[in-house]
């Protein structure tokens, strides 16, 4: 009975300030008392275009890392991103749901991911009017997964949270464009180098986003030595022997715009 209070009083203050600076952390609060979580971290999604920031909790002196980092360059190999854009997002999603095979070996997880320092992540995607908001909750290292059962009662307050976002954001003032336009994550790929094929630049792409040759041989319908034999050539055009430093040519060209 005193969650309920607790979760109903939280509720009235979200609703009270719509429209107003404090939405976003009174959202948050709401939304902890539906399922635990320490950091947040909400973002504008556009269909193929940079991300815009709306709120995040992260610590100051941690900005640099989690933020800044996420929104120059590796929001283009997330893999909640990435199921977006390909229409293959659900309102509610664990990491697992859509990580590659070998996601805990990718460029994005050891040069991002993992100094973020998260034991888990979930995903959540709010629809609005003119764009789609992506909510990442966390759970640091020492902490449990989220689990199905997260999702389920993430899911059920999903409508809830959809209509506070609504009204918030047809409420507040709007700046310039709600999602910035940016070069999108093929086409970046495509400037690693103009001497690669479609196919090797395709390869690059599902290589960036942690796919290892067995994923991307079943992804595109060939056999992992046929993969193996592309990588070879992509590594020798390029003049590299690493996905490492793949990703650091990725990393250049995007800072580059």
């Amino acid at each position: 009975m005193q969650d309920r209070l607790s979760r109903d009083m939280l509720l009235a203050t979200a609703i009270r300030s719509i429209g107003m600076p404090a939405f976003m952390p009174e959202l948050t609060d709401f939304m902890r008392t539906v399922t635990m979580f320490r950091g947040i971290f909400v973002v504008r999604l556009a269909e193929d275009g940079k991300p815009a920031h709306v709120y995040d909790n992260v610590r100051a002196e941690r900005r640099a890392v989690v933020v800044d980092r996420w929104l120059d360059a590796a929001w283009h190999l997330d893999p909640f991103v990435a199921a977006f854009q390909k229409g293959l997002s659900r309102p509610v999603m664990l990491l697992e749901d859509v990580a590659p095979d070998r996601f805990s070996q990718s460029p994005y997880y050891h040069t991002y991911y993992k100094s973020i320092r998260l034991r888990d992540e979930m995903a959540v995607f709010l629809p609005l009017a003119d764009t789609t908001l992506f909510f990442s909750i966390g759970r640091l290292a020492g902490e449990r997964r989220f689990s199905r059962r997260d999702v389920k009662q993430l899911e059920a307050a999903h409508d809830v949270l959809s209509a506070l976002c609504e009204q918030h954001f047809a409420r507040a003032a709007r700046s310039a464009a709600a999602a910035p336009e940016g070069a999108s994550f093929a086409t970046l790929a495509g400037r690693i180098d103009s001497g690669l094929t479609d196919r090797e630049t395709e390869i690059v792409r599902l290589i960036l986003r942690g796919h290892s040759s067995r994923s991307v041989a079943m992804l595109l319908e060939v056999s992992p030595a046929t993969v193996k034999v592309h990588r070879k050539n992509i590594y020798r055009k390029l003049g590299i022997s690493s996905q490492s430093e793949l990703f650091a040519r990725f990393l250049r060209i995007a800072d580059t715009g």
